[in-house]
């Protein structure tokens, strides 16, 4: 049984960093394409930065977090990575991470294509 498990989430000033771990376990995790997706009370479910299988030479951002998000995934240690630079409070929201095998970047950062979700973890950006 494939399982995603995400840490790192927590109450940051604006302008800080915070660095998000999703860990895969059940299955090799260079096989999956991993999307980090976020979801605001009250808004849809959105995905904001996403990344190729294997290697990870395909990543894709949102508008909304580019410039300041980036995704990186260590095969080795099962572990993909959210560095979230320069937050600010309307990246509030619960983060998750999300994953389907051998998916394109673009694909996974649709949110009907993952078959496996992690239990997303809070992030607040607030002075």
């Amino acid at each position: 049984q494939v399982q995603l498990v995400e840490s790192g989430g927590g109450l940051v000033q604006p302008g800080g960093s915070l660095r998000l771990s999703c860990v895969v376990s059940g299955d090799s995790s260079d096989t999956f394409a991993i999307g980090w997706f976020r979801r605001v009370p009250g808004k849809e479910r959105e995905g904001i930065s996403c990344i190729s299988t294997s290697t990870g030479g395909v990543r894709k951002y949102s508008d909304s977090v580019k410039g300041r998000f980036t995704i990186s995934r260590d095969n080795a240690q099962n572990t993909i990575y959210l560095h979230m630079n320069n937050l600010k409070p309307e990246d509030t929201a619960v983060y998750y991470c999300a994953a389907a095998k051998w998916r394109t970047a673009q694909d996974i950062c649709s949110v009907s294509v993952p078959n496996f979700w992690g239990q997303g973890t809070q992030v607040t950006v607030s002075s």
